[in-house]
């Protein structure tokens, strides 16, 4: 699954630990989830939509 995680944390100028300590994950789980090898829980995806003011649809693309 894409998503658009890394453009928007970038956009707001955050680390992949600032977007961890924000969504009580680990940095690795924000890697993995960037870089398409984990997909994320669906608490874990509603958070992270969330925290941009997006729909879930809007952060994360079905391919």
């Amino acid at each position: 699954m894409k998503n658009r995680i890394t453009d928007l944390r970038a956009e707001r100028g955050w680390t992949q630990a600032d977007l961890a300590q924000r969504t009580g994950v680990s940095r690795q789980t924000i890697n993995s989830i960037e870089t398409g090898k984990f997909d994320p829980s669906l608490p874990l995806a509603f958070r992270l939509a969330k925290l941009f003011d997006l729909k879930i649809e809007e952060l994360f693309l079905h391919e």
